[in-house]
């Protein structure tokens, strides 16, 4: 399955130089918040270093990553002020681009920029969070005092299945005027199913990204590590950005939300050099990985997704699977009739297979194993499926 992210922020907090480091699609970054609605889409391939060995060994016809979509919208905040003023939240047009992505990607500005002013004259990014926030429940409060009425009509049949859904509905209403998100309510089977057709934003997972000085980059991940370790942190040893940083990050970390650091602007000049020279100042500064990269890494660990591979003379293909997935689901990401069909999977784990050089040599070291129904895929598992449609 494509993974969507939606990017949003306050205007001016980098989401869309993020959006651009990310997909090099070169959207046009203004310098004033707009009211513009308009949303900026790509569709950016997921790293995976297994590919290539596979590629080596089956000399295959293409090679296919799987891919995660990003959407970054319309600066929040001024754009929307007067939506905020009459309690409506964001429009209905905003919402469109937003409303299916699997999570949020909240870009906060920590950098400081006289030619960049922030709207807010001040940085701040915990600040910035909370007025998102503010935006976002105003928003999913307006849905729900929506459905409330809708819901009251149809209760006045007796029928006690919306009475059921009103004292749940008003537990939604209750927590947003609370200013808490819905996703940090103990939920039962029944409130997920209603809000899996609400759409509420303050449910969606969550990610935020800090779009920090480029000089503290290298301080920024090490703060978030041990932030996220539950090492202590004295906030008077940190500069004045990085206490920004950190009481982010503390807010994530409570709230079961993921964190990365990254500098949208850096990123912007990296992506324009060759891979090698650009790998090398990363090195420089203690980075494994380009930022736009672990934004992706972060957003699956946050939707716990897995990749599973299929490898052959045709093609050698990287698919994406929620973790637990078992093996009939797996074979459903490539056809539904080999999920309806599935009888077997012959799976061997990547490493074993580079290892062994082959499916014949994996099948003769016991590496490569039939499983049925309820096997769990791995990550990193190569997987081909047996399937007879006529079952």
């Amino acid at each position: 399955m494509a993974l969507t992210i939606g990017i949003i922020g306050l205007p001016q907090s980098g989401k869309t130089s993020l959006f651009n480091a990310l997909t090099q699609a070169g959207a046009p970054i203004s310098g004033y918040a707009t009211s513009t609605v308009q949303a900026n889409v790509g569709v950016v391939q997921v790293p995976d270093a297994r590919l290539q060995p596979l590629a080596e060994i089956f000399q295959p016809k293409k090679v296919t990553p799987t891919t995660v979509e990003f959407v970054d919208v319309a600066g929040m905040g001024q754009a929307s002020q007067a939506s905020k003023d009459k309690k409506e939240g964001l429009s209905a047009e905003f919402l469109g681009h937003i409303r299916n992505a699997d999570a949020l990607a909240i870009v906060l500005r920590s950098f400081a920029n006289d030619n960049v002013p922030h709207i807010n004259e001040t940085i701040d990014p915990y600040r910035d969070l909370e007025t998102l926030n503010a935006e976002l429940m105003i928003t999913d409060l307006a849905s729900v005092e929506r459905r409330i009425e809708r819901t009251s009509r149809a209760a006045k049949s007796g029928d006690k299945k919306y009475q059921q859904e009103l004292d749940i509905l008003r537990r939604f209403q209750s927590a947003l005027e609370e200013f808490k998100l819905v996703k940090e309510l103990d939920l039962g089977q029944q409130e997920y199913a209603l809000l899996k057709e609400m759409f509420l934003l303050t449910m969606k997972p969550r990610m935020y990204v800090l779009n920090v000085s480029e000089g503290v980059l290298g301080e920024a991940n090490e703060l978030l590590d041990k932030i996220n370790a539950g090492e202590s942190v004295a906030d008077e040893s940190l500069s004045s950005e990085l206490k920004g940083i950190a009481r982010v990050a503390r807010q994530a970390k409570s709230e079961g939300s993921e964190v990365a650091a990254i500098s949208a602007s850096l990123e912007a000049e990296l992506s324009e050099l060759p891979e090698e020279d650009a790998r090398e100042y990363l090195e420089s500064l203690g980075l494994p990985k380009l930022g736009a990269d672990r934004v992706i890494q972060v957003g699956y660990r946050l939707l716990n997704l897995i990749t599973f591979l299929t490898a052959g003379e045709d093609e050698v293909r990287a698919w994406t699977v929620t973790q637990g997935a078992k093996a009939p689901e797996a074979a459903g990401k490539i056809h539904s009739d080999i999920e309806r069909g599935f009888i077997r999977a012959e799976v061997v784990h990547f490493n074993d297979f580079i290892e062994c050089g082959s499916f014949a040599a994996a099948t003769k070291k016991g590496v490569l194993r039939l499983e049925g129904k309820e096997y769990v895929i791995k990550d990193g598992d190569i997987a081909h499926f047996r399937f007879n449609v006529g079952k």
